[in-house]
């Protein structure tokens, strides 16, 4: 697993389980496996991560992870309270765990994190039989990772999918843009997302240049999908070094690099605003 130095709250957060388990010396040796590669591959299936680890035999011991869902109504007012803050919807789109997304979900009676390790159903079919075995806390470990790059895992385990989330996020936002009050009842049983249709085959009109860029359809601002760079970087990564002692090139480009940081979230909470 990849050293982090300044790792995301939410990071921490998932790491904190780890740190109070009391058997020191088998953490090292999961974080080690983690760190060797001895986990193969993390797949979902609904709430659950099903992986494989290399051990000391041929064949790799299978793990599984789950933590419990919460029920389509306990989602629907989630959604719901989520939709009523536009920052907080902008900064999960760009990556961004918001540390406010906790009291979003103890608003509602639940808690996005687990407790303790005992809230988290893991099993492994290695010979061990102490909980988390080495296997299990490599899976642990290697989930920091993931959730460093998304944080949307945390609620994949919690029964939505990222797409799932946004898709709701959506459909609350076009009701209440048209003057509608969403319902958490429906939006709890938002699970699947539209299927496109297919279109028609229609006759081909030859293409003017003067029309070419014109489009006489309304537009309908709920559709519209804002989404970051996949690649996550900005102009400073392109731009490299600034040509300045190095003491100063450092201390400008970490201002640069919050500013830039900070531009896409207020775009995003521009553009998801209702007076926008």
């Amino acid at each position: 697993m990849n050293q982090m130095i300044n790792r995301q709250w939410w990071v921490e957060k998932w790491l904190e389980l780890l740190d109070s388990y009391r058997f020191k010396k088998r953490l090292e040796r999961a974080r080690n496996y983690a760190r060797e590669g001895n986990v193969l591959n993390i797949e979902f299936k609904q709430n659950h991560l099903i992986s494989e680890v290399q051990g000391s035999e041929s064949q790799p011991y299978r793990v599984t992870l789950s933590l419990e869902a919460f029920s389509d109504e306990d989602w629907g007012y989630v959604i719901e309270t989520m939709s009523e803050k536009a920052l907080l919807a902008a900064q999960l789109l760009v990556g961004e765990m918001p540390s406010e997304i906790e009291q979003v979900f103890i608003k509602n009676g639940l808690s996005l994190f687990p407790f303790n390790l005992t809230d988290v159903k893991s099993r492994c079919t290695c010979p061990d039989k102490a909980n988390p075995c080495k296997h299990i806390g490599a899976v642990y470990y290697q989930l920091a990772d993931r959730f460093s790059e998304d944080p949307f895992i945390i609620f994949q385990l919690r029964g939505r999918s990222k797409e799932q989330i946004l898709e709701a996020l959506r459909i609350c936002r076009g009701l209440k843009l048209s003057g509608k009050e969403p319902k958490p009842e429906m939006l709890g049983k938002i699970k699947s997302l539209p299927k496109r249709k297919a279109k028609a085959n229609k006759t081909s009109v030859p293409l003017s240049i003067d029309s070419f860029w014109e489009y006489n359809e309304p537009l309908d601002s709920s559709l519209v999908v804002i989404t970051p760079p996949t690649d996550n970087k900005n102009i400073l990564d392109v731009l490299g070094a600034i040509p300045l002692p190095y003491n100063d090139s450092q201390a400008v480009m970490q201002y640069l690099q919050q500013v830039y940081n900070a531009v896409p979230i207020k775009v995003m909470e521009i553009a998801l605003t209702e007076n926008n």
